[in-house]
């Protein structure tokens, strides 16, 4: 603890006793009151963080580097606050550009989504701007100023996640003491209003549309195979496929700089084969690719993968099939197969399959969709009509005989309905072990 002595001119000093148990003084002056228990606060702050290891809260180490003068060098020479260091100055713009084309890590395609934030960040603070004179009302100032841009929830929340990801990277080279940005996002609404369930009737005539046996793979690894679009749906090829094991390869370039993600083994599903061996036959011999490769080399751009107009064509293709196209067009494709899949297999194995993880799964693949409720309300109508019963006896007309080693097994009456329920679903049709004809 800290305390406040007062000498008979007004002068107030602050005394605490340092991590070293010795008593130290910092004389403060005549200052008013209020001002000593502001200071003496700070103190208390300091000394606590020096003695435990722990880093300041927020709100104290703005206020020391707000601090200017003689409070300052006084704070240091009682080996509260270290030496302050003169930095140069750092615009914004050219720093962010210097780190982000600094950063390995991060695919071409990412750091071009991030070059769109620098683009937003020196348009309203400039690009000469120096980092540390942006404080927290700045970063507030900014948010609403993407707000009225009319930008989409989930945009604005994912610009200013990589704006928190640059500052923090400034808070580590010492450019700024703290992440003016910290605690400043909004909700990324917004998600569920854009899935769509692509039905298998709506993916028929969507196929029945489709100009050729390419567009046709297309749609099919996107609907049931689960296949990104188009980075992986371009790259597969024919020597992916192995018909004899019903295994297919995934390359997967957008998970690749993960280890062991470059690519990942799914299913021949049966849905695939008669589409994939129309394909077969009608590709040239020395075809490598499973959709001609012109649609690869289109969507190659200099350093990622580009659409190449893949959704525009395919929302003609939707609407020559009598649809309106729906949002998220290949996303939504796949996410239909992921929700499928997971109605009859372990969503672990699922995920597995198409390269993503459970928790993405739920929050931006997994649907509920009308025919949930149609099973719902159908297994409720039948347990209302089959109400719960015990077990019944078999057609003899005395009690069954228990043998000794089962005298002492208790009867679990609640398994008879569960059984009787059961016998009246629908069994699923044979065909790929395991069965998937309801998927």
């Amino acid at each position: 603890m800290a305390s406040i002595s007062k000498e008979s001119n007004g002068r107030k000093t602050i005394q605490f006793v340092g991590i070293d148990k010795k008593r130290r003084s910092i004389r403060l002056g005549k200052v008013t009151q209020r001002m000593a228990e502001g200071v003496k606060v700070r103190v208390e702050y300091l000394v606590a963080a020096k003695i435990t290891g722990q880093p300041l809260d927020a709100d104290t180490a703005r206020w020391i580097t707000e601090l200017e003068g003689d409070l300052a060098d006084k704070l240091v020479r009682v080996g509260l606050i270290a030496p302050r260091v003169v930095q140069p100055e750092t615009p914004l713009g050219p720093f962010l550009t210097e780190y982000l084309d600094g950063r390995a890590n991060l695919k071409p395609a990412t750091k071009i989504v991030r070059y769109q934030v620098i683009r937003d960040l020196t348009d309203y603070f400039g690009d000469a701007r120096e980092p540390r004179s942006i404080g927290p009302g700045d970063a507030d100032d900014f948010k609403q100023w993407l707000i009225r841009r009319g930008l989409a929830p989930t945009t604005i929340a994912k610009r200013l996640q990589v704006t928190r990801s640059f500052f923090k990277a400034m808070k580590r080279r010492g450019l700024i003491d703290v992440n003016p940005f910290e605690g400043v996002n909004v909700v990324a609404t917004g998600i569920k209003d854009r899935q769509r369930f692509i039905s298998r009737e709506d993916t028929a005539r969507v196929l029945d549309a489709c100009p050729d046996h390419n567009w046709r793979c297309i749609v099919a690894l996107a609907r049931f195979g689960g296949l990104r679009t188009p980075s992986e749906t371009l790259s597969l090829r024919w020597q992916d496929i192995d018909w004899d094991a019903g295994r297919i390869v995934v390359t997967s370039p957008k998970t690749e700089h993960h280890d062991g993600k470059a690519s990942r083994v799914i299913p021949f599903f049966p849905e695939l084969r008669p589409i994939l061996a129309e394909a077969r036959d009608l590709a040239p011999e020395d075809a490598v690719f499973v959709v001609d490769e012109k649609y690869r080399k289109a969507a190659m751009g200099p350093k990622c993968w580009l659409n190449a107009n893949l959704r525009t064509t395919f929302g003609k293709i939707v609407r020559r099939a009598g649809l309106e196209p729906w949002p998220r067009l290949f996303h939504n494709l796949r996410a239909s197969r992921e929700t499928e899949l997971t109605e009859t297999f372990p969503v672990q194995v699922v995920t597995a399959w198409l390269g993503n993880t459970p928790n993405i799964a739920l929050r931006h693949y997994l649907m509920t969709t009308e025919a949930h409720f149609e099973a719902a309300v159908n297994l409720t109508e039948r347990a209302v009509q089959n109400p719960v019963q015990q077990p019944a006896e078999t057609g003899r007309n005395g009690e069954q005989e228990v043998a000794p080693e089962n005298a002492q097994t208790q009867a679990l009456p609640g398994f008879a309905t569960t059984c009787e329920l059961l016998r009246e679903l629908p069994v699923a049709g044979t065909g790929f072990e395991p069965a998937t004809s309801r998927l």
